[in-house]
This record gives structure tokens, sequence and C-alpha cells, in this order.
């Protein structure tokens, strides 16, 4: 999908168009979605911040492979930065990239949290000490307004993992759409999987210069998650 620019909404402008801005980024729905908004708001972020395991290989909250996240990353002409850690270091490791950016003039970053209280408060304080503003342009959006305006805006996203004692490994590969909207909803979860109940990758959208393609790989469980390894294509990329 070509990339095209983004109407200004009026609704919500607050932003500084010149603050310079980072988009932590998961590679999934709302973080993309949150990036989508803010670039309707007339704010281009200037890069991407992800966290990856210690090996560098796979993103920590996704298990994404690091060529997708890049890949991702050119389609949307925004630099990736990125971290290494352990769960018990990630916060020591969240905080050096903030001291990075705030070197660098960045003043904001932005968050792609819809209505969990802990999470917004655990980037509104580690944002605070580094002196960088958290924006979470999703908060307090009712879920399925949102799954809507992702969907409505153009962008598509399929299901890479899923917490075992809710969701069955057939949502995995699936196609976010109405048909599996309904699907996650008659199986008791909420569509919009804000508790973790499956996670996305997106893959294409009005703001990606082009479509990710990626094959899918073999099913992995762990941690009370399965997760489809999904590789990067490059047959048929534009």
């Amino acid at each position: 999908m070509a990339l095209y620019a983004v109407p200004l909404s009026l609704s919500g402008l607050s932003l500084n168009m010149d603050e310079k801005t980072f988009v932590s980024w998961s590679g999934g729905k709302d973080s993309c979605l949150a990036l989508f908004k803010t670039m309707q708001n007339g704010n281009k972020p200037d890069q991407l911040l992800t966290m990856f395991t210690e090996g560098g290989e796979r993103t920590k909250s996704h298990g994404l492979h690091r060529t997708i996240v890049e890949a991702q990353a050119e389609a949307l002409s925004l630099p990736l930065f990125t971290c290494n850690t352990s769960w018990d270091a990630y916060e020591n490791i969240f905080l050096d990239a903030l001291r990075s950016f705030k070197n660098d003039g960045v003043s904001m970053g932005v968050f792609g949290d819809i209505d969990l209280e802990p999470h917004r408060e655990w980037v509104e304080r580690v944002c605070g000490l580094e002196g960088i503003h958290a924006s979470l342009p999703l908060w307090k959006r009712a879920r399925k307004e949102l799954l809507t305006e992702f969907l409505d805006a153009g962008f598509s996203a399929i299901i890479i993992a899923v917490k075992d004692e809710l969701l069955d490994t057939s949502f995995l590969g699936r196609t976010l759409n109405e048909e599996t909207i309904t699907d996650l909803e008659n199986s008791g979860v909420d569509a919009c999987g804000e508790e973790g109940e499956y996670h996305t990758v997106v893959i294409d959208g009005p703001i990606f210069s082009q479509s990710i393609n990626v094959a899918p790989g073999e099913i992995v469980s762990q941690q009370g998650y399965s997760f489809l390894d999904i590789k990067l294509t490059l047959e048929g990329q534009a």
C-alpha cells in the first residue's frame, strides 16, 4: 500500500508538531494505531523503540524476528532504535533508551495502551524520570471502537500469539477481520485483546509504503502462550 499524507485530525489536537517524538513499537495493532493517530494529529515521530530479548533476535512482547520489525520500520520510513534486555533488567534498559532520546532532544513518547492503569502508571513514571512526556492517544477509548477504527483505516494484521488458557491455536495465522473478531468474542474473550488474550503483527496499512510479506512456521509454546513463528519472505515484496 502506497504511503500518503495522513490528514490532520482536529480531535485532541494538542501536540506540538515540531516536538521530537518516539513510539514504543511492538509491531502489533495497538502501537500501530497509536502511531497512526499521532500522525493524524500532525506529529510525524522521529523513531520507533522496540525492546528485544537478551540475544537481540526476537521482540520481548510478541516474539517477532528482528527482520520483521526492521521491515516494518523501513515501510514506515522511520528509524528503529532497539535494546536487548532480560525482564529483570527491562526498566533500567528502557530508562537508558529514554536518556539517550532526551539527550537527542526527544521530549515525547507515544504508547498504545488503552485502559490498564498499571501500564499507564509505569510509562508515565519512567518517562517522567527522564523528563519525557508520555502520550497515550488510545487511552480510555472503547476497545471495540478502536478495533473498528484500525480496520476501517485499512490496516491489515494477523494473529501471531494466543494465551493458551483462553484461545486455541486455530486462531494463529488468522487475519484480523470481522469474522475473526466474531469468533474471538464467541470464544469468550475481549475482541481487542488488551489484557493479553492474543497478539498481532501489522503487515500493511495506509502509512506503510509496502506490505510486509511473511510466511508461517512452526507453533512454539512457552510461558502460557502459543506463538506462530512467522518469518519475513521477500517473495512478492513490492
